[in-house]
Order: structure tokens, then sequence, then C-alpha cells
């Protein structure tokens, strides 16, 4: 099976990016507008033109997070679980939660992003 692609201003092969490139910074995320992993929303707004559109936080269907190590690709909530990947044990960013609303919308909230 054919691993995904990692798109950004990438630095390195683990995700980092030229915005975000310190020793815990292996995920990328998924952006339902062009159903990429980017490896963080200022590569996104810089890359493509078109309007941000989020994933549903709770959509379990759709693997929305991806290691940058080991390209395990995983829901949100395996994800935000324990802030480590399942597989191969890199531990991730705690602060990415500060940016969980440019990645993804809660039920009541609307998809696009301006």
């Amino acid at each position: 099976m054919e691993k995904a692609q990692i798109y950004g201003k990438l630095v390195d092969k683990e995700s980092r990016c030229e915005h975000w490139h310190g020793p815990l910074d292996v995920i990328a995320l998924r952006f339902k507008c062009c159903n990429g992993y980017y490896a963080c929303y200022e590569c996104h707004q810089e890359l493509v033109p078109h309007v941000t559109e989020r994933y549903n936080i709770n959509d379990e269907t759709v693997p929305l997070v991806i290691c940058g190590v080991c390209k395990l690709e995983m829901s949100f909530a395996a994800y935000s679980d324990s802030l480590q990947c399942p597989n191969c044990r890199s531990q991730f960013n705690p602060g990415c939660k500060l940016h969980y609303d440019m990645y993804f919308m809660k039920d009541d909230e609307p998809e696009n992003l301006r």
C-alpha cells in the first residue's frame, strides 16, 4: 500500500516545515478542501489557492492525522488520546492543540475558514 504524501514547505522527511520544526513537530494534518496532509496550516495557506475546509473532529471514518516518522494515518481520537504515535511511539507536540480550530471543526461549527 502506498504511503500518504505530506505537503508543505518541508525541511525534513518527518513533516517538519519552515514554520514548525522542533523535535516534536512530526505530524501532518488532513484538510478536507484538498484531501491532503499538510505540515501546518501556514503551509496550506501559502501553497494552495482555495478556501480552507475542515474535517469534523468527531469523524472516525477518515484518518485526519499522519505521523511524520512512520507515516501511520490515524483518527483525531487516536492522535489526541496519548500525543504519541501508537505505532512508532514518537512523541507529538502538545502545543498543537492551540491550533486545532485551524484544522478541525466540531459538530456545531462552519466547515469553511476564510
